[in-house]
């Protein structure tokens, strides 16, 4: 997940409730309409269960800005 990512995946989780579990977590981002580039770095997701977004995005797993076809260096 790159800084970007974190920021859009937090803004998919915008206004869901808590806790959730990972298909939850998908599934409400998919219904707000997010990017493929969240949901991608989304279904990355260990399974368990989120007890806020902060969480989700702490666990998506990293990887540097840049390492995506398309990415820039920073």
């Amino acid at each position: 997940m790159t800084h970007r990512d974190d920021l859009r995946v937090d803004k998919a989780l915008q206004g869901a409730s808590f806790p959730r579990t990972r298909q939850e977590v998908l599934d409400y981002a998919r219904e707000r309409d997010a990017g493929e580039e969240t949901l991608e770095a989304m279904r990355s997701l260990p399974e368990g269960t989120y007890g806020n977004a902060a969480e989700v995005v702490a666990a998506v797993p990293q990887e540097p800005e840049g390492a995506r076809p398309g990415g820039t260096e920073r």
